[in-house]
């Protein structure tokens, strides 16, 4: 990895400028007031047609390959993040499972967190967690307007750019809580919704139009768009409304539109859930599936992480001060 990582004197520095700009307040943390949303409002259906999952895949025998040496320390400097965000499975109904045979090829060739927990329940709360480092008052699938510190913001202050592709968004600072479009890229048709996008929940984003302008639909997905880049299917790809088969097989179709691209050289895909079905840790024991260019098969890292970590790791990669909690955890450590 060719640049240097800012030195952590620096990123406090930048710190404390960005909350003094961004948050307006000697007190950022502040919990904000969430204003829940009395029932989702549709957009206006673009087909009367209702969404059904893509056929499910033959399975195939789920690989067992022999695990990769104890990962190193240190966090290369990534040219390219990608982050996709999937929905409301355990551990065990991905890993191992004979309807995820796409995922289960992707643990077997490249790496895997094996101890990675949600933070709580619903969902929203939990990729509040992973962009802001803190559950920040969140306690339902609501509607939030956050003026707190996050991961995109970050990303700015550092020179860095960001890009969202939520599958059947509608665009133009959309803030409704649902929308029901046609096909939007890979998969199936199907719900749009904003609980599972946070970067609209922080009003940084939320009521700067060019801001904003960085959440698209999926369609359009480039991967040297940005260097940060989150994907976030909709409700039937995402295994949310579907099953594990169904989000597997969007993830056939969409992963190597990243991995076989140029861009990916030197960067890093992390595929992630939202919350599992038990409290284990808070939220559920989920699978974290990382995928790097030169990662040794099988590669997998053991400590115990959650949301947390993962943007630690990438706080890291960056050279970006920790947000609230990431600052307590470890990076996950593999062999990149």
């Amino acid at each position: 990895m060719a640049r240097e990582k800012t030195s952590r004197l620096a990123g406090i520095v930048i710190a404390v400028a960005f909350v003094a700009a961004a948050c307006g307040s000697a007190t950022p943390t502040a919990t904000p007031t969430a204003t829940p949303t009395a029932s989702p409002t549709a957009a206006v259906p673009t087909s009367s047609a209702s969404p059904t999952a893509s056929p499910s895949p033959s399975p195939t025998p789920t690989p067992t390959p022999t695990p990769a040496p104890t990962p190193i320390e240190g966090i290369p400097d990534f040219n390219h993040v990608y982050v996709i965000i999937m929905e409301n499975k355990e551990y065990g109904s991905i890993v191992g499972s004979k309807a995820a045979p796409y995922e289960n090829s992707l643990v077997a060739r490249y790496g895997l967190a094996t101890q990675f927990y949600a933070e709580t329940h619903p969902s929203e709360p939990n990729y509040i967690a992973l962009t802001s480092g803190s559950l920040n008052g969140t306690n339902s699938d609501g509607y939030y307007n956050l003026k707190v510190p996050n991961v995109f913001d970050q990303i700015e202050v550092a020179g860095r750019t960001w890009h969202v592709y939520a599958q059947g968004y509608p665009g133009n600072c959309y803030t409704k809580s649902v929308a029901v479009g046609g096909v939007d890229g890979p998969g199936a048709a199907g719900e749009y919704a904003r609980k599972h996008n946070p970067a609209i929940s922080y009003s940084s984003i939320e009521s700067n139009k060019t801001r904003c302008a960085n959440i698209t639909h999926l369609a359009g997905f480039n991967p040297a768009a940005a260097d940060f880049e989150m994907i976030i299917p909709n409700m039937i790809n995402d295994m949310h409304s579907s099953s594990t088969a169904a989000g597997d097989a969007f993830l056939k179709v969409f992963v190597p539109e990243i991995i076989n691209s140029p861009a990916f050289a030197d960067s890093v895909l992390f595929i992630t859930w939202d919350e599992g079905d038990t409290d284990r840790g808070g939220g559920g024991h989920i699978a974290t599936i990382v995928v790097s260019p030169g990662m040794p098969p099988a590669s997998r890292y053991t400590g115990s992480a959650n949301h947390y970590s993962l943007l630690r790791t990438i706080e890291d990669a960056w050279g970006m001060p920790y947000l609230g909690q990431a600052a307590d955890t470890k990076p996950l450590a593999f062999p990149y």
